[in-house]
């Protein structure tokens, strides 16, 4: 097991850990957590040793193999698979060693040498060693021809997929993976996720995706106030246990509170009066032993909304038997011919459509939003703005198109040119980029506050037509969920690629799939896509380890979940009975949700009462004699709390149920 006794550690002047212990069992599947800055990386490091604890120990198995994702690539001509293999470091040691027992003259004592290195070679299975290879780069999004390029032709983020291919190669009993999904688009995160979940070792990852964390993890670890907490179960179950826990600390405290004013009630009034003094005294002594209750602390909540669009046009585009892809440019920069991606797109934006763009690796996805953006022209046919069209628009690699030399307010400026400088600030604050940080060259700036200086950029321009591709990189959980509540309210049109799925959940109303060079409506929901993805991905010899035969049969017999194109007129029809259908099943929602929330409000009252009676219950002074009438009645009201909570308990469960219902 991995053990953390009374750990403290310090970065600079700043104390990230202190005194904190914890236990982490053979087996476990962790996710790491906690606000940007709060040590996740450096604990890393520490388990790594390539950081010490200033106080305490780490201790784990000496003899157990780690395996992480290193962070930097070396611009290296061997081909991307041998990069890949190269992660199982004991392989490759043998492998060398193989090769220099047949480069020697023969002896009997060499050939024993050679006979036992076979023997680990077929130990460590070097001869499946380049179909593993090759199953995991196809796992994470690399073709078969890609395998055989060289690392150095490959851009940062494509690297950063072949160190993570290294780390999964390397036979291992701790893999810590820092952020593993954010150089990979949803298809290979699902694979991903598949792959973890039967690692056989110990994980301890670092995310700020709640889906993935969900699927994958059985225990959270919290850095929080420089402690580490262990929470058993996944990322939901964490925050229900850290929700109850916050509401126990608010009544603690608060309970707290009123015995340290009863007290200081009593030496206020008696500290003067010598019959008293020495029971003062004592409550004075009281007073002062008793422990600050320090309220357990919510994340600090950051929110944000898009403003309302200026205009409405419908259709915002209409695109006519379009070609999508790139020019082919010569040495002197003139157009020889083109790389068609996604071919005869006939596709419409109507006023308060959701959709959600899904597709493989290198299916085209970034292409048609670079078209619908007009980044990239069409190829041949036809696309249409509708007047007063604005596009909103955060391509895959937004942060590195901001100036780096220049500040949150230069960049606002740029774009409202007229604007009070006061005004700009002050949008800027709401994005939280207070005081002398919104005046401060961005260079040293977090990812994340990048991405979200660009988001601020876009909400300002009050966009109709929302295009978002991949907007969640470098976004910490709580950033992304005030993204996913600013979408979800969002009153224009939404086209959004992103591998985070609880953002496409809770802002897409439909999906779209890009696939085999066509546009074409999905008929199912995410769970339905992963399917499908698992289902076409087993065809081509991507999973990793082999499904049951009965399973991989029905895999490779179920057909594939792609609804062929409908036609416009059926379309809009379809959209008209759906809208209806929304709009019958909001009116009945609507009176069970206003019963809903005066259960809520009775409840809060109730335990309210019942807080209070408890407290006064917890009193000494109740049990006197003369107050026997008084206590009576605490007891028959505190009885009286617990069954009417219970009878609003079950009301509230049965009116959930109905909502359910309606909503399935």
């Amino acid at each position: 097991m991995i053990r953390f006794l009374n750990v403290s550690l310090m970065r600079g002047i700043k104390p990230l850990l202190e005194n904190a212990d914890l236990t982490l069992n053979p087996g476990d599947k962790i996710g790491l957590i906690g606000a940007n800055g709060a040590g996740k990386s450096s604990l890393f490091a520490m388990l790594r040793n390539e950081l010490h604890a200033d106080q305490g120990e780490i201790d784990f198995p000496a003899k157990w193999r780690m395996a992480y994702v290193a962070q930097e690539t070396p611009a290296l001509d061997r081909p991307a698979l041998e990069y890949a293999i190269d992660g199982d470091v004991t392989l490759r040691r043998l492998q060398a060693e193989l090769e220099a027992l047949e480069a020697a003259p023969h002896t009997h004592d060499n050939g024993i040498e050679m006979g036992n290195v076979h023997g680990a070679l077929m130990d460590a299975d070097a001869y499946t060693v380049q179909s593993r290879g090759e199953q995991l780069l196809l796992g994470l999004g690399f073709t078969l021809d890609q395998m055989q390029q060289p690392v150095a032709s490959f851009s940062g983020g494509w690297r950063m997929r072949l160190n993570l291919a290294q780390a999964l190669m390397c036979p291992s009993d701790l893999l810590l993976l820092d952020e593993p999904t954010n150089h990979l688009d949803l298809d290979a995160i699902i694979w991903l996720e598949d792959w973890l979940k039967r690692y056989q070792g110990t994980l301890v990852i670092i995310s700020h995706d709640r889906d993935f964390l969900d699927e994958i993890v059985n225990v959270v670890v919290h850095i929080d106030e420089r402690k580490l907490k262990r929470y058993s179960g996944n990322y939901s179950s964490f925050e229900r246990q850290r929700a109850a826990a916050m509401v126990l600390a608010a009544s603690a405290m608060e309970k707290q509170q009123r015995a340290r004013a009863h007290l200081e009630s009593f030496i206020d009034r008696f500290k003067a009066k010598a019959s008293k003094a020495r029971q003062a005294q004592s409550r004075m002594k009281q007073l002062a032993k008793m422990e600050e209750l320090a309220p357990l602390r919510a994340a600090a909540e950051f929110s944000f909304e898009f403003r309302e669009p200026l205009a409405a046009p419908n259709p915002l585009l209409v695109m006519e038997k379009v070609d999508a892809g790139y020019p082919i440019l010569d040495e002197h920069g003139d157009k020889v011919g083109a790389k068609t991606i996604v071919n005869h797109i006939d596709f419409s934006l109507q006023i308060g459509q959701r959709i959600g763009l899904l597709g493989v690796n290198g299916a085209g996805k970034s292409t048609l939003i670079k078209t619908i953006a007009g980044e990239l022209a069409p190829l041949t046919g036809e696309s249409t703005l509708g007047k007063g069209l604005s596009i909103g628009y955060f391509a895959q690699h937004q942060v590195e198109m901001l100036r780096h030399d220049e500040s949150p307010l230069w960049h606002l400026a740029k774009i409202a040119p007229t604007v009070r400088e006061q005004e700009l600030r002050n949008f800027l604050g709401g994005f939280n980029f207070p005081g002398t940080m919104v005046t401060s060259p961005i260079r040293p700036f977090s990812g994340g506050e990048k991405a979200r200086l660009a988001l601020a950029l876009i909400v300002w321009q009050r966009p109709n037509l929302l295009l978002l591709d991949e907007p969640t990189n470098h976004l910490d959980l709580e950033t992304r969920e005030a993204l996913t509540m600013a979408l979800a309210q969002f009153e224009g049109t939404l086209v959004v690629v992103s591998h985070d799925r609880h953002l496409l959940r809770a802002t897409t109303d439909e999906f779209i799939i890009v696939a085999n060079g066509r546009l074409q409506p999905f008929d199912g929901d995410l769970d339905d896509y992963k399917d499908w993805l698992f289902k076409t991905k087993l065809g081509k010899g991507t999973d990793l380890l082999p499904l049951p035969k009965a399973a991989a049969a029905a895999a490779v017999a179920a057909p594939v979940m792609v609804a062929p194109p409908v036609p416009p007129a059926e379309r809009k029809e379809q959209k008209r009975l759906g809208a209806e259908e929304r709009q019958r099943v909001a009116a009945l929602k609507k009176p069970i949700e206003n019963r809903l929330k005066r259960v809520e409000e009775q409840m809060a009252k109730l335990n309210t009462k019942k807080a209070d009676i408890d407290a006064r219950l917890l009193e000494p002074s109740i049990y006197d004699a003369d107050k026997k009438d008084a206590l009576k009645t605490l007891v028959a009201d505190q009885a009286f709390c617990v069954r009417d909570l219970a009878t609003l308990e079950n009301e509230w469960l049965e009116l959930q149920e109905q909502l359910e219902g309606l909503a399935a």
